[in-house]
């Protein structure tokens, strides 16, 4: 015997589906576990580093009404570096180790990369016989939403993105970070000559970056429409790129000027 079909409820009765992102994100949120060591130098430090961002409508996510004032978290008037997908924080911390005049912004959404790169910094620091890096901060969120409202229109001396997630499947290509609307976002934070850097493994995200940037006219190839870049000599050798050599992929690098 079939079942009666229950009456759909009225708009005042229907879950409240505010809370959730109306468009797809470029990554997946996993619950990867601190260290008992992470955990306590997370408890200790992450108030020095992290900056605490308001939230919208998810974890990761930035009140859009939320601008981030640069001269005052760093102290100082500086050239600025961000790198959206920081991971471990390899590239990073040694940056921002080996070049203290500029100032630099990791963005990433997991807590344990974070807690990695705090970490490192703190390392690097200690070489140097000095309490940490001084000129990096770390955010927690979506960066497209940073792009889009946080960080202030030509703020941006570089921006690095250091093998995104290549999501290869074509059903998931919509997840891809690099795409024409963050080629515009790109263009909406980078200063009148400022450099954005990329990479990966993947050689078909490869052509589609290309195609994506080099439509937008407020974005120059440094190398010629259409063409890669040489090696960033100041992108770090990461375990990770390591394994795509192994693994028989060649890297891309991607340059481009903001008009």
């Amino acid at each position: 015997m079939s079942q009666p079909v229950p009456p759909r409820p009225d708009a005042a009765d229907r879950p409240e589906l505010s809370g959730f992102r109306t468009k797809p994100v470029s990554f997946v949120r996993r619950s990867g576990r601190l260290t008992d060591k992470q955990k306590r130098m997370w408890t200790e430090l992450h108030s020095t580093y992290l900056v605490d961002v308001p939230r919208a409508i998810a974890r990761t996510s930035v009140d859009p009404e939320f601008v981030l004032d640069t001269e005052a978290l760093f102290g100082r008037r500086a050239p600025l570096v961000v790198e959206i997908g920081s991971g471990l924080g390899d590239a990073v911390v040694d940056a921002a180790t080996t070049d203290p005049e500029r100032d630099y912004l990791a963005v990433e959404v997991y807590q344990p990369g974070l807690a990695h790169t705090i970490a490192r910094a703190e390392r690097a620091g200690a070489a140097l016989g000095q309490d940490g890096l001084p000129n990096l901060r770390l955010v927690q969120a979506n960066a497209a939403e940073l792009l889009a409202t946080t960080i202030a229109a030509g703020t941006v001396d570089e921006l690095w993105v250091f093998f995104p997630d290549p999501w290869h499947k074509a059903r998931h290509h919509k997840r891809r970070l690099v795409t024409g609307e963050f080629a515009a976002l790109a263009a909406h934070v980078l200063r009148p000559g400022g450099t954005l850097r990329l990479a990966t493994d993947w050689a078909e995200y490869a052509e589609q970056m290309i195609e994506v940037l080099d439509a937008d006219e407020r974005l120059g190839n440094a190398h010629g429409s259409g063409n890669q870049a040489p090696r960033f000599e100041r992108r770090v050798l990461t375990g990770f790129e390591r394994k795509a050599h192994l693994a028989g992929r060649a890297i891309a690098d991607l340059t481009y000027l903001r008009r």
